[in-house]
This record gives C-alpha cells, structure tokens and sequence, in this order.
C-alpha cells in the first residue's frame, strides 16, 4: 500500500472513530450493531486494514450518517 492510500484509510479511521465518540458507542457497541468484531473496527479505525464498501455502509448506517461522509476529506 503506498503512503497516498494509507493517509486515506487514516482519514476514513479517524472519521469513523470521532462519529463513533460522538455517538456515545464504544468499540465493541459498534461492532455488535454493524455485526463484525470489535477488533475489526478497531483495524478500521487505526488505517491496519482496508475495508469493503458493503462493511462501510453498515458502520454509516449504525452512526446514521451516509458513507460518502466517512469517505470525503470535506467533512473532517
């Protein structure tokens, strides 16, 4: 992975990780709701790995936000 998409995958992390906080969920709350393990979204979160759109869409919709806005560098 070059540093171009590791800095986006960040970007996404941090994001996910502030709506997250914002919404008064934990790790492990939002991992049960969206279905996936708690160390996932914690992977997800620290740019370790590069997620699917579908795995996405599921973390946006328990945050109630839309995914182009855990995509976008606008909304940071």
């Amino acid at each position: 992975m070059n540093s171009a998409d590791k800095k986006y995958l960040q970007l996404i992390g941090t994001k996910i990780r502030i709506i997250r906080e914002e919404c008064g969920l934990s790790q492990f709350q939002l991992a049960t709701e969206c279905d996936l393990s708690k160390n996932q979204i914690g992977r997800i979160e620290r740019a370790e790995i590069s997620t699917s759109i579908l795995t996405l869409k599921r973390i946006a919709d328990v945050l109630e936000v839309k995914v182009v806005d855990l995509i976008t560098e606008a909304s940071v």
